[in-house]
């Protein structure tokens, strides 16, 4: 299984790039998030991989940071129906901060707005991954998502409050949900979680 490749960058595509190491020449296919802060062509680098093995064909797929490759590869391990092609797309499609918060969020819109993403399979990523993100990552992506305003950033804060207590973010998410429902949109921070506690506890 090759992890990572090293060597002189000979090629930069958008979708792919090709590292001479060793004097033999690797494809590897990229998203657009690595493409992004890639090296200029001559330049050493290393780049970490994915070996994908098919009846027909080995493809490498490269990432410039553990965080991208883990991502790709929860995708493709825990959300059916979800192949490497799909999971580039979505690193390609979105950043990481902007994934996590929408998956915390429930915010399957967002999700579907990457191209080649359904609503449905949206609607999948969010359940099956929404737990496998962890706490930590919620707190990562909150920390730097600018994105939400008011009474949407009041409920996300409050979720995250909830999943710090313990909760797992499943139910962190419904309960706060339902108290908004009820309290209406204008619902601070606070009064979300304390009503949100009284229906978890």
């Amino acid at each position: 299984m090759i992890t990572f490749v090293e060597g002189t960058l000979e090629t930069v595509l958008p979708t792919m790039i090709v590292i001479n190491a060793g004097g033999i020449g690797y494809q590897i296919l990229i998203p657009l998030s690595s493409f992004d802060r890639m090296a200029s062509v001559g330049s050493r680098i290393r780049v970490l991989t994915h070996h994908h093995v098919r009846e027909d064909a080995q493809i490498l797929y490269g990432f410039l940071s553990e965080a991208e490759r883990d991502l790709f590869r929860l995708l493709m391990n825990h959300v059916s129906g979800v192949g490497p092609k799909l999971a580039l797309a979505v690193l390609s499609g979105m950043s990481l901060d902007q994934f996590k918060s929408a998956v915390i969020c429930s915010d399957t819109a967002a999700i579907s707005k990457i191209s080649g993403v359904g609503k449905k399979t949206a609607e999948r990523m969010v359940l099956e991954l929404k737990d496998k993100l962890g706490v930590a990552a919620g707190w990562e992506a909150a920390s730097r998502h600018q994105l939400l305003g008011g009474p949407e950033k009041n409920l996300y804060d409050a979720i995250l409050a909830l999943i710090s207590l313990g909760y797992k973010q499943a139910e962190a998410d419904r309960e706060a949900r339902k108290v908004v429902v009820t309290l209406g949109a204008k619902a601070s921070t606070e009064e979300i979680i304390r009503d949100a506690l009284k229906q978890l506890v």
